[in-house]
């Protein structure tokens, strides 16, 4: 993988260090250099935006419109054209996570929660894994759409097939290993144990994981697809619509294939276990194909640590939110768990995408580029800085405030949930949406330039820790709002009723 970035990369990226060269007289050479680096036009001004630098802005503008038919666009995103592409896709993910909530809402009532609360645990990191692997593929893919690996149809076939093997290897075992760890959380406090649901968690988990992914990893390509002939920065797109999608998809399949398979240990006993093997025996035919493909060879050999220790860190978070639903002074909260944990996580992945795509354009993972520090940054470089990193992360961060109050309307008209939105509430819930957003934006400034310092490919590592964290944050400061406002007697706000 990292041959078929330096090959690829090279041009573009001496290309963007010496942009001198690119501005002379002779018009000739700019079309030489852009067919020496497979990109289109599109692909030299999204080259370009990234790789902020104002010198050459104006001269790179004048350059751009004399390239073909294709109409100017300016080179150097701003706040507003970063927002203005992110808010759609984060107002969708947003509804998406709303919609999760709801059912979620629902379900915790159905028999199957009921007396196998262990499903509870499930929720967290199921949904995390979904987020994980999905973004994960939506960053890979996009930085592979943003360089050029993508521009022929024969790459594009080799990026889907290979990917989305991939990621089905990586469901089904991390799906597995879900299940083995909401066993043990659930029996570790109680004591108690049962085969019949320990292998219709597995079951469950295993299905969900596969066909979501399946299905997710599908509709993900053909955004990126789509964004890329739109002109349409994928980073800034693929990543929410993943999340928005996930979330909804993997919790109604949960419900669904819990709730048939708990009816099915009544009379026939025998289907979890089928179930359970029969996914399991797919694996040796997706991990062929994903070997025969060296743009994800590398991630199926290096690629588990991250999405395993974060399906354990979602774990946490799930029996944080299995203890807390639990008890029913506090079952409102369940609504809101999948939307402040949603919601987080888009933002981070999007931050985290744009910083990798940037990264990838400066070199290779293992450079030291002066674009990459290894220390912790400072909170001012993270969000106050005049980087276009920086400045992204500022758009994201104020766009919080009113998507959450957007989400939070949308939940309270449609009478979900057992909370009525005090004042006292809402300002409670935006500190927790709001600290967590900001606990995970500078984190991710600093963990993705410490990975790629250390030869990791953020695209593949990061965005798992990152959304587990996101949900392990957002779950805990809201279970602790709910107990704050509980123990101040906030009974306007009507709390587990």
């Amino acid at each position: 993988m990292t041959s078929r970035l330096e090959q690829k990369e090279t041009p573009q990226a001496n290309g963007a260090a010496e942009p001198a060269g690119f501005l002379g007289p002779e018009g000739s050479a700019v079309e030489v250099v852009v067919l020496e680096s497979r990109a289109n036009a599109k692909g030299v001004r999204e080259e370009d935006a990234l790789l902020e630098n104002g010198s050459q802005s104006t001269e790179s503008d004048d350059t751009s419109t004399e390239r073909g038919p294709e109409p100017a666009s300016p080179l150097k995103e701003t706040s507003f054209s970063i927002g203005l592409q992110v808010l759609f896709p984060f107002l969708l993910a947003g509804f998406g996570t709303v919609a999760a909530g709801m059912v979620l809402d629902i379900v915790q009532h159905w028999d199957v929660f009921k007396y196998v609360t262990e499903v509870f645990i499930l929720v967290p990191a199921l949904l995390g894994l979904k987020g994980n692997l999905e973004m994960t593929l939506a960053s890979r893919l996009s930085t592979a759409a943003n360089i050029g690996q993508m521009d022929t149809p024969k790459e594009l076939w080799k990026m889907i097939t290979g990917n989305m093997a991939l990621i089905q290897v990586q469901a089904t075992v991390v799906g597995f290993l879900a299940s083995i760890a909401a066993v043990v959380f659930g029996w570790i406090p109680d004591g108690h144990f049962s085969i019949d649901h320990a292998v219709l968690l597995c079951a469950s988990s295993v299905a969900t994981a596969f066909i979501a992914s399946l299905v997710l990893g599908m509709i993900m390509i053909g955004v990126i697809i789509g964004s890329r002939k739109m002109g349409i920065n994928p980073d800034n797109v693929a990543t929410p619509i993943a999340a928005s999608l996930g979330d909804l998809i993997t919790l109604a399949l949960l419900s669904g294939i819990s709730w048939g398979l708990y009816k099915e240990l009544e009379s026939k006993a025998y289907v979890n276990p089928l179930v359970c093997a029969f996914f399991i025996s797919l694996l040796p035919l997706w991990i062929v194909v994903a070997k025969r493909n060296s743009a994800t060879r590398e991630v199926l050999y290096s690629g588990w640590e991250p999405v395993i220790i974060a399906m354990a860190i979602s774990s946490v978070g799930g029996l944080i939110l299995d203890r807390t639903v639990s008890d029913p002074n506090f079952a409102g909260m369940a609504v809101f768990t999948p939307v402040i944990n949603g919601v987080g996580g888009n933002l981070v992945a999007v931050q985290a995408s744009r910083i990798s795509t940037y990264l990838h354009m400066s070199g290779v993972p293992g450079d030291s580029p002066e674009t990459a520090p290894r220390k912790c940054p400072s909170p001012c470089s993270t969000f106050f800085s005049s980087d276009v990193n920086s400045r992204s992360a500022r758009v994201l961060f104020l766009l919080v405030v009113p998507g959450h109050l957007v989400f939070l309307y949308t939940i309270s008209s449609m009478q979900g949930g057992h909370t009525t939105l005090t004042l006292i509430f809402i300002v409670f819930y935006m500190t927790a949406a709001l600290l967590q957003v900001l606990i995970l934006l500078y984190i991710a400034d600093w963990m993705v330039h410490w990975m790629w310092g250390r030869d990791l490919d953020p695209d593949n590592f990061s965005i798992p820790y990152l959304t587990a964290l996101g949900d392990l944050i957002g779950t805990g400061l809201l279970a602790l709002s709910f107990h704050v406002l509980w123990l101040i007697g906030d009974r306007d706000s009507d709390v587990g009723d």
